[in-house]
């Protein structure tokens, strides 16, 4: 039997069951080694996995790490690939090999995105008619695209972890988007794939929450800061203060801008000028 190219890294807390399902899925003979990272659950999590997936390697945290905990799992993957899912996602059977494949091909691509399915009725979630949509081009290993969700896509080991993983700064909510310009400034390709499908069963409604939402938007505008013009960061910032002013979940999201931008400015990198080009036209919505 050949050495597996791929691992699977899965970050928790507090979801027990829903990561069981996922684990259900994933944990099979033969399948790709799944790995495990527990950040400090309260519910049992650690337990249940080891009882009832002994294949699985687990990790457990002291402390919640956030989106961090997955570099955890980066770090301890013995595979030249590693893909991450969530405990509410997992891979179709055939994905990670395809997803593979275009790695193996591709020495200069970093991040295979799959097409995002929806558990319930098969339909497509909006980041993957985006991505279709090939916005910022297409070349021979597929759709080039400047971010993803996280659950769907499959990294080059090495390369994540020489632009630094995670950031711990931005902790968690739209994480992904860093690491993608990282990626990008460091000369790496990402691309979105038809081939490579991850389903998502999330147990929470389509629209945000408003702690979620703030989450998101405080780590968009520091993003902004990190690695985007002064004048997009300033403008960014503006109109969420502007927003502030009435709506108590921009409040939230401002003062967590505020107490982070000190640290943001020490870590400021701007991307090159046509780097940040793609960027925005990526952002921007479709039609």
């Amino acid at each position: 039997m050949s050495e597996p190219r791929v691992s699977v890294v899965i970050a928790t807390m507090d979801r027990r069951e829903s990561l069981l399902r996922s684990l259900d899925r994933l944990d099979s003979p033969g399948g790709p080694p799944v790995i495990v990272v527990d950040n400090a659950s309260s519910d049992g999590t650690a337990d249940a996995v080891r009882s009832g997936h002994p294949r699985v390697g687990l990790l457990r945290l002291p402390a919640n790490a956030g989106a961090g905990a997955r570099d955890h799992g980066v770090q301890r993957a013995g595979t030249r690939y590693v893909a991450f899912a969530d405990d509410d996602s997992w891979w179709e059977p055939d994905a990670l090999d395809a997803a593979a494949d275009l790695l193996d091909a591709h020495p200069d691509l970093a991040v295979v995105v799959g097409r995002v399915r929806m558990a319930g009725d098969g339909s497509e979630d909006a980041v993957t008619r985006k991505h279709r949509a090939a916005v910022l081009g297409r070349s021979a290993a597929g759709s080039d695209v400047l971010s993803f969700p996280a659950f769907a896509a499959v990294l080059r080991r090495d390369a994540h972890l020489a632009v630094g993983g995670f950031s711990s700064l931005l902790f968690f909510g739209g994480e992904e988007h860093l690491l993608a310009l990282d990626l990008a400034a460091a000369g790496w390709q990402l691309v979105f794939s038809e081939d490579v499908v991850a389903w998502h069963d999330p147990a929470g409604p389509d629209a945000p929450s408003p702690a979620r939402w703030a989450l998101q938007t405080r780590n968009d505008v520091l993003v902004d800061w990190l690695r985007r013009p002064l004048p997009v960061a300033l403008a960014a910032t503006g109109r969420l203060a502007r927003r502030a002013t009435v709506d108590a979940a921009a409040r939230r999201a401002l003062a967590g801008v505020l107490r982070r931008l000190p640290a943001a400015l020490r870590q400021r990198r701007p991307v090159p000028a046509r780097l940040e080009q793609r960027f925005a036209t990526a952002l921007r919505p479709l039609g």
